[in-house]
């Protein structure tokens, strides 16, 4: 049995049992001088404290001065720990006998010894103490007796299974547990993202849903700056996006202006084309042989911007540099834009007015364009930030919040 107190400015280490006789470590230390405890404290009749009455509940116990105050440190000796730096523990620390022992005969400050220069510091503000967290974290990074079983099983199991068969696959076994308690260490560790999201995209709904209303009272550019700022919230891939880029018009030797060019971290460009929510721009409300046909506005938009995609790609690497140059100043050093199979995303319309049998076809029309990511109307849009925000509260309603 071991107890560690604090004992004004000593730090003491009762050891033995009040079930049996002591008088053997008393004999021990008359002759050998020493007397080694779980492998890990090393003492001596010189820190034998004789008079170990008042205070312990073992009277049986035999008690030695395990340290001293030094500052806001207890200070244990390095031959008492049989280490070659002096340990420090902080007095507001609880010290125990896991402070130094975590798992059976394994002395911490040993291991710790070996892998660092110096005195060892736990807690407090000296300039390389070890963080209280961090120590209580390296205690229970040492593997338990139960895990030490599974590893033993596992490396005797890699050469058994090359001879005979085994009745299970132990190696297997080890994995799964590892595996297991490292999720479980990260998800402790982790923020809760979650709720970080639901807060961006409870501000992102609630933005579109105030714009919508008051939709008049932007003129097309305001309206275009802040729908791309959604935009960027929405699609993280992208990092930056140009305003009215000029591009080259092989063909007819005019330029072209781009309302907006998006571009992702890796470089390639996606174009973008923000429309103000007009009502009837998205498909006709009577039908042709029976459809809903796409309307001049929709249609034209999606002309013009194949027509954008068509020119980019051929402009190849001298476009690609030439673009690079341009935008050189609103990009990382080193940064390099690529033109490789640019895609689109319209934002134009509203569908709340829309049959069911207009929506339907509107579907079939807006997967035809093969260039085109994606048509969102902005009642499209609103539906996906609400089954999104719908997601998220379910999640954050079960996700573990993190430990302190």
């Amino acid at each position: 049995m071991i107890n560690i107190h604090k004992e004004d400015d000593i730090l003491t280490l009762e050891y033995g049992s009040d079930q049996s006789d002591n008088q053997w470590i008393h004999e021990r230390l008359e002759t050998s001088r020493e007397l080694l405890i779980k492998n890990t404290f090393t003492l001596t009749i010189d820190n034998l404290i004789q008079d170990d009455t008042a205070i312990y509940s073992h009277s049986d116990s035999v008690l030695f001065k395990l340290g001293t105050l030094h500052g806001e440190y207890y200070k244990i000796d390095k031959d008492i720990l049989s280490t070659t730096a002096d340990v420090y523990i902080h007095n507001n620390l609880s010290i125990s006998e896991k402070t130094f022992i975590p798992l059976y005969k394994i002395s911490i400050f040993k291991i710790i010894n070996k892998m660092t220069y110096g005195d060892i510091y736990i807690g407090g503000d000296h300039k390389e103490a070890i963080p209280t967290k961090a120590y209580r974290q390296i205690i229970s990074r040492i593997p338990n007796h139960y895990e030490l079983n599974k590893y033993t099983l596992a490396r005797i199991d890699s050469v058994l299974r090359n001879y005979i068969t085994t009745n299970n696959d132990y190696e297997e076994s080890l994995n799964n547990y590892v595996n297991k308690k490292l999720r479980s260490e990260i998800a402790k560790r982790a923020p809760n993202f979650s709720s970080i999201e639901l807060i961006k995209y409870e501000y992102i709904l609630e933005k579109l849903k105030s714009m919508l209303k008051n939709e008049s009272g932007f003129s097309e550019n305001q309206w275009q700056n802040e729908i791309l700022e959604i935009i960027l919230l929405l699609y993280p891939k992208y990092i930056h996006v140009f305003k009215e880029t000029i591009i080259n018009d092989l063909y007819t030797k005019k330029k072209r202006k781009l309302d907006f060019l998006l571009v992702d971290a890796s470089g390639n460009v996606d174009i973008i084309e923000i429309k103000k929510p007009f009502d009837s721009c998205i498909v006709t409300e009577n039908t042709y042989r029976d459809n809903h046909i796409p309307l001049r506005e929709l249609s034209g938009t999606v002309m013009q911007t194949e027509k954008y995609i068509f020119l980019m790609n051929k402009l190849g690497i001298k476009g690609e540099q030439d673009l690079t140059e341009k935008y050189k100043n609103e990009l990382p050093d080193g940064f390099k834009i690529k033109i490789i199979n640019p895609k689109a995303i319209l934002i134009m319309g509203r569908d709340n007015t829309l049959s069911q049998k207009q929506i339907d076809d509107f579907e079939v029309i807006k997967r035809q364009y093969k260039n085109v990511i994606d048509i969102i109307t902005y009642d499209d849009l609103i539906k996906r930030l609400e089954f999104t925000l719908l997601q998220l509260r379910k999640d954050n309603k079960t996700t573990p919040k993190p430990h302190n």
